[in-house]
């Protein structure tokens, strides 16, 4: 389904040339107008493939804080001639705010959107949404990792959390409240998401697990550009149990440009 909403930035992007990712965190950027600058990265994954130094990426400006280290924000990076955005936080935000703008179809009736929350003891969903029918929890997961056969792949490493929230998702709908996994992939060359068995053979299962319980999987497609995250469309989910060998050999080529530089210990 083709569907046309924009997050806008919260500020303009800058352009650049990665440096290096270190500390999970920290990424040195060389901005285009001759600027050295070392932006948040979000992401606290592998970010697997890309990472590489020499790519052009984009930057943007943080509002000021007094809790705020950093000026800038990682947000986006090219692969292949691909823009993929990297801002893990932006997911969540495009979703809360297409669901204030009645903008995501398929949602069903509501009259309040209730962020973070606690649904489960221990446990806490992105969003509730309330209304004149039962009650309908939706839990955003961002995907970044496109592999040749253009499906989306998550998580891109073991996320003991993600699993969690699927259980959690699971209990819910035996108490009749309606749940959605919603993947937001921040590019444009993916035609579908599977769960990434390879990477996470516990979420894998988990997702199979939810499905047959009911709970609904969704993906929005979408492009970080000038202006800002742009949704392209819906994409399908696929559950469907597939072989391991070829998504083993593509993980080995993207090896290389994933994670981070860590630093020494001291002797």
């Amino acid at each position: 389904m083709d569907l046309d909403f924009l997050l806008p930035w919260s500020a303009p992007l800058e352009a650049g040339r990665l440096v290096r990712r270190y500390h999970r965190f920290l990424a040195d950027v060389v901005l285009d107008d001759g600027r050295a600058v070392t932006a948040h990265c979000v992401n606290s994954g592998t970010m697997e493939g890309l990472v590489r130094p020499g790519a052009p990426v984009w930057v943007c400006a943080a509002a000021p804080s007094p809790a705020r280290k950093l000026a800038y924000t990682w947000c986006a990076a090219e692969l292949d001639g691909v823009r993929v955005g990297v801002d893990t936080i932006l997911p969540n935000r495009l979703v809360r705010a297409m669901l204030d703008a009645r903008a995501l179809p398929r949602m069903g009736a509501y009259d309040a959107v209730r962020p973070e929350y606690p649904h489960v003891a221990g446990s806490r969903v992105d969003f509730r949404l309330t209304g004149p029918g039962p009650a309908h929890d939706v839990e955003v997961k961002n995907c970044h990792l496109v592999y040749p056969d253009r499906r989306g792949y998550f998580p891109d490493a073991v996320s003991a959390r993600a699993t969690k929230h699927l259980l959690a998702l699971i209990k819910e709908r035996r108490r009749g409240v309606e749940a959605t996994v919603l993947f937001v992939v921040q590019r444009a060359d993916a035609r579908s998401v599977r769960p990434s068995d390879l990477h996470d053979p516990a979420f894998g299962a988990a997702a199979r697990k939810a499905a047959a319980a009911g709970v609904r999987f969704r993906a929005l497609r979408a492009t970080p550009e000038e202006a800002g995250l742009r949704v392209l469309g819906t994409i399908p989910v696929d559950l469907d149990a597939y072989g391991l060998a070829r998504p083993s050999q593509w993980r080995e080529t993207l090896r290389p440009h994933s994670g981070w530089e860590r630093p020494r210990r001291a002797d």
